[in-house]
């Protein structure tokens, strides 16, 4: 089944994917239906390579591969492979957790480095031969905060390597693509950039009704058969194309058993949130981009963090009649919205006054990026505020996490566990101090204060804590609570000046 067509704004290509040559064999449809349009120009590897090929050539390597792409959004790059240089490969290297955990080939950072030169020459001559092989993931869990378990997908180390390379290589292609409302795991954004943006709609755009979406299982349920269809519309070079492949089906090892996997791509590779965002992007990028231009009859905003998506409407039957059509759209792709996680919420300036006037209770939150979104008031002036304050869900099982860990580490001395201490708390901080969170602020520290005095008290009976010589150490350990982050728009405003 072929999905309707795409359209992109702003100066880009209109979203429409069009046939091109070599694309899809085998009587395969493309991805979206082609409308008549001439095939896009490619950049193929000949002894006397076409403009945009000589172009790239004699730029200064990936530089000049981006302005290729900034400029003709037509253009397949079938040459890509020789930028995974030996001193990428290092350098992707470096850029790598030092602590993380070892896949199914049990090597560590510090063990890789021993021998880094040699080991990376060896790494690139087996990737550009054809010879390297993927190894599969070894399946690892982690706690959710609705105390459900998130499976993650630990990739070998020089799998970890080359598809941080391959996947720098790509994105200098495909940040020339992505959308404005797009900002997961995209250089130079962050979570707080997505949380502005949402921000900023919501206040300044005509919004009166929230949809808050959640894909089912997003990253276990991709096609692949998709995803390489979308890349090949960008991407002509074949040995990218093999990598991709081995790294999509390199399955799963889950206590020594080996599963092979069709769909999906692991939680936590490497060159998964670029592949998400590239399938999304074709998925739902271009496609809402359209359908607001085309269809919708009032504002409409939309903020997209990876597979987390949050739309605004200024009219129901707007957001009802994009529901509808998004759900079949998605199933198209193989995706689909879990039922009970996408809810079309009554939010904005006017909920309060139009729920209190049908006899309705307070108008209804959303969660995103961490952040309970309400519909609120000003104290001094009673107009219309966004808040957000802290999930509780998520800080109740931080501070549970806290807990337990301090039970671990009992016999750790003071001055070391002050100094982790005072990491967590900094940490949160940094994430959670926005305007308005004072309050969640200070009930995060009060209790990590409180667990750490009752840890104190428990290890030694000869020279019980008391609370004098707790808020010594309270002083010189812990950061006090205060907001570290600007007002979303001052920071919008000066990311975005026009």
């Amino acid at each position: 089944m072929s999905p309707k067509s795409s359209t992109h704004v702003d100066g880009e290509s209109d979203g429409r994917i069009v046939p091109m040559k070599g694309a899809n064999k085998d009587g395969q449809p493309s991805a979206e239906r082609p409308e008549g349009r001439r095939p896009t120009k490619e950049n193929t590897e000949q002894p006397t390579p076409p403009r945009t090929q000589s172009r790239t050539r004699e730029s200064t390597g990936l530089p000049g591969v981006r302005e290729v792409a900034r400029k003709e959004k037509r253009t397949r790059f079938t040459a890509l492979l020789h930028h995974v240089t030996v001193e990428r490969l290092r350098d992707s290297f470096y850029a790598l957790k030092r602590e993380a955990a070892p896949g199914v080939d049990g090597m560590t950072w510090r063990e890789y480095e021993t021998d880094l030169r040699t080991r990376a020459e060896d790494l690139h001559r087996r990737v550009h031969a054809g010879t390297y092989r993927a190894q599969p993931s070894k399946r690892a869990y982690i706690p959710k905060a609705d105390g459900r378990r998130r499976p993650l997908g630990i990739a070998a180390l020089e799998d970890k390597i080359v598809q941080h390379a391959v996947g720098a290589v790509l994105a200098t292609i495909y940040e020339a693509d992505f959308l404005g409302f797009s900002y997961g795991f995209r250089p130079g954004r962050s979570p707080h950039h997505a949380l502005d943006a949402l921000w900023v709609g919501l206040m300044r755009k005509k919004v009166s009704w929230v949809l808050d979406a959640d894909i089912r299982a997003f990253f276990d349920t991709m096609d692949h058969g998709w995803m390489m269809r979308f890349l090949e519309h960008r991407i002509g070079d074949r040995r990218i194309h093999r990598l991709m492949r081995k790294w999509l089906r390199a399955g799963v090892s889950e206590d020594g058993t080996w599963t092979k996997t069709e769909v999906g791509t692991p939680q936590g590779a490497v060159i998964s949130p670029l592949l998400a965002n590239v399938y999304l992007h074709y998925v739902f990028d271009l496609w809402v981009r359209r359908w607001r231009r085309r269809s919708a009859t009032g504002d409409m905003i939309v903020v997209r963090y990876a597979d987390d998506i949050v739309l605004g409407f200024e009219h129901r039957a707007d957001a009802e009649r994009f529901l509808d059509e998004w759900r079949d759209r998605m199933r198209s792709f193989g995706l689909d919205l879990h039922p009970d996680k996408t809810r079309l919420i009554e939010f904005g300036r006017h909920a309060a006054e139009q729920r209190k006037r049908r006899g309705e209770g307070k108008p209804d939150t959303f969660d995103f990026l961490g952040f309970t979104h309400m519909s609120g008031t000003t104290r001094k002036t009673g107009r219309f505020i966004v808040k957000r304050q802290t999930i509780r869900k998520r800080l109740t099982a931080k501070l549970h996490a806290l807990k337990a860990e301090l039970r671990h580490r009992w016999h750790t001395p003071v001055p070391q566990l002050g100094q982790w201490l005072r990491s967590v708390v900094q940490g949160w901080f940094n994430y959670h101090a926005v305007p308005g969170n004072m309050d969640s602020l200070n009930v995060f520290r009060s209790q990590v204060l409180r667990h750490w005095f009752r840890a104190l008290r428990r290890r030694s009976q000869r020279r019980p804590m008391t609370w004098a010589r707790f808020l010594r150490l309270v002083c010189r350990w812990l950061p006090s609570a205060r907001i570290l982050h600007p007002h979303p728009n001052v920071r919008f405003d000066a990311t975005h000046p026009r």
